[in-house]
């Protein structure tokens, strides 16, 4: 690759290789305060690359792969390539990722207890999570939960908080100090920008914590709440899990131990200030 980057997240060290500089200057600017990888050596290799030779100048479309790829995935606007790169992590990690179980889910912590925020697509979840974290709240991950099968503790992936549509806005007057990305435009998900971790998420990074409390939040709905029986929530995390499957035995033991010793709750919501009132009455019932 003509223009590389290396950076650590949490326990995690990636590669980034790009036919391109821009995408990997957009990385080294809002990943500047990142680690590199232990050693130099990296766990996953991310490669954003023209499919043709000519598609690296004539209407420029970057295509994702790296360790792993999917030869289906299709291929993204230059001006798009800051997204390319987060998929492609995302991508080796939902291929490749052993060491732990991962949940589609965002995390937050205060003192040494960890939230955990699973669910459908609009749910809210990294909305709540850039909003708790503006709050007190240490901020541990976005796009995946890393659960250490043999400890059950949370160990951070603080990548950058995707915040989609109107919770741009949002976040962006709720969080006036914090660092964002460019505005993605038309993106196949909608208008995206990225926000920041804060200093405090970055600098702990090596910081694991305690599953507490998980939470199945629902936007746009009457304020309600409800507990979640362990049966559900077991069939819910199998379906938010990109590794179970792959972990065996290791994953089935990891994700019956949270479910047997988290409580789990599901609450429905119409604005953030209703989402977030309740998870602080909920946390302080703990």
């Amino acid at each position: 690759m003509r223009h590389v980057h290396q950076l650590k997240i949490g326990p995690v060290g990636f590669r980034i290789g790009s036919d391109w500089r821009a995408p990997i200057d957009a990385l080294r600017d809002l990943y500047r305060d990142y680690p590199e990888p232990c050693d130099d050596v990296a766990d996953f290799t991310v490669r954003l690359f023209a499919a043709r030779p000519w598609r690296r100048f004539i209407r420029p479309s970057v295509m994702i792969g790296g360790d792993f790829m999917l030869p289906e995935a299709a291929p993204l606007p230059l001006a798009q390539g800051l997204l390319a790169a987060e998929m492609a992590m995302n991508l080796q990690m939902a291929l490749g990722q052993r060491r732990y179980l991962l949940l589609h889910a965002s995390v937050v912590e205060r003192d040494g207890r960890a939230l955990l925020m699973t669910g459908e697509s609009g749910a809210g979840k990294s909305t709540l999570a850039a909003l708790l974290s503006g709050r007190g709240w240490r901020f541990l991950g976005d796009e995946f939960a890393l659960i250490d099968p043999k400890t059950g503790l949370i160990y951070p992936f603080p990548r950058l908080i995707s915040l989609k549509n109107d919770a741009i806005g949002a976040v962006s007057s709720a969080l006036a100090r914090a660092r964002f990305g460019p505005l993605l435009a038309g993106t196949p998900k909608g208008d995206i920008r990225h926000l920041v971790p804060d200093a405090r998420a970055i600098a702990a990074m090596d910081s694991p914590a305690r599953p507490a409390l998980l939470l199945f939040p629902r936007f746009g709905f009457d304020a309600a709440t409800r507990p979640v029986e362990p049966g559900e929530v077991f069939v819910r995390l199998t379906q938010a899990s990109t590794n179970y499957v792959a972990l065996g035995e290791r994953g089935f033991d990891a994700l019956t131990g949270l479910v047997g010793q988290v409580p789990s709750v599901a609450i429905d919501y119409p604005d953030t200030e209703a989402a977030i009132g309740r998870i602080e009455a909920l946390w302080r019932a703990l």
